[in-house]
């Protein structure tokens, strides 16, 4: 008995010398992706010189910013008073534009001719222009005093007289119409000249025509910020929803509400920014 329990002792041992070892891997040969990032964040030290984070070169480019009599030097001048050349019927089947030229350096939107728009088409933009309501007219909601800047012919910011007149918020002056109320109002007394600046950047769509990045607005009446880069849902409709058909570049629009709305506008001008 006692040879045949060494014999099994003796025969385990030899198995175990046979048998394959498991191969060990050490926790430092496979780093987790912590460590990774810690090393990366080692390599990439933090400056101790200021000259370390000064950027000399491209130089922007130097404007004057009054230059065209009071106007950017690198602005496109749309109005100043003297003609329409920079405007066009946005009727169908185009024309010259029909608005009344004032002596005092104004148009008046012509009622019932119809919208108009510039020649030119444009994309994402800085846009100044002047506009005043008209004291006579005293109809009441969406009819007094209605007009609008349309950007690439298709999302308005609104121009209406609210002074002692109600109307739906997102439809008042300032609004970005049935989208967004402006967040405070901001018109000055009924006759008197508003000044709107608006910063536009136009929306974006894929080859497949498909939006890949929405536009955007802000706004300023009279040096007072109303529409803070607001995101556009799609173009400004009277009926319905936002739509957002692939376009590009397109004409700045003012319109005729077709009411004897009386608007008046002066020194217009834009600044390309694509």
């Amino acid at each position: 008995m006692k040879h045949i329990l060494t014999f099994f002792i003796i025969f385990g041992m030899i198995l175990s010398c046979n048998s394959p070892k498991e191969e060990t891997v050490e926790a430092s040969e496979t780093p987790s992706e912590a460590t990774t990032e810690m090393n990366n964040t080692k390599q990439e030290q933090e400056p101790t010189k200021p000259e370390e984070t000064e950027v000399w070169e491209p130089k922007p480019e130097k404007i004057n910013p009054t230059g065209q009599n009071g106007i950017p030097s690198d602005a496109i001048v749309l109005f100043d008073g003297t003609d329409l050349s920079a405007w066009e019927s946005a009727n169908k089947g185009g024309g010259d534009a029909q608005w009344e030229l004032n002596d005092d350096g104004s148009m008046t939107v012509a009622d019932k001719t119809g919208d108009i728009q510039t020649k030119q088409s444009f994309g994402s933009v800085q846009l100044h222009l002047e506009w005043r309501s008209n004291p006579e007219n005293t109809q009441t909601n969406q009819n007094r005093s209605n007009s609008g800047v349309f950007l690439q012919n298709r999302y308005e910011v609104q121009i209406l007289d609210n002074n002692n007149n109600d109307t739906y918020v997102n439809g008042m002056v300032g609004s970005i119409y049935k989208q967004s109320p402006p967040l405070v109002m901001a018109a000055k007394p009924t006759g008197e000249w508003n000044t709107y600046d608006i910063i536009f950047h136009a929306p974006e769509f894929d080859d497949a025509g498909e939006r890949t990045k929405a536009g955007t607005l802000t706004v300023l009446l009279n040096g007072v910020l109303i529409q803070d880069h607001f995101e556009l849902e799609g173009t400004t409709e009277y009926i319905g929803w936002p739509k957002n058909d692939a376009h590009g570049k397109g004409p700045i629009k003012l319109q005729d509400h077709q009411d004897q709305s009386g608007v008046k506008y002066r020194n217009i001008w834009v600044r390309e920014l694509d």
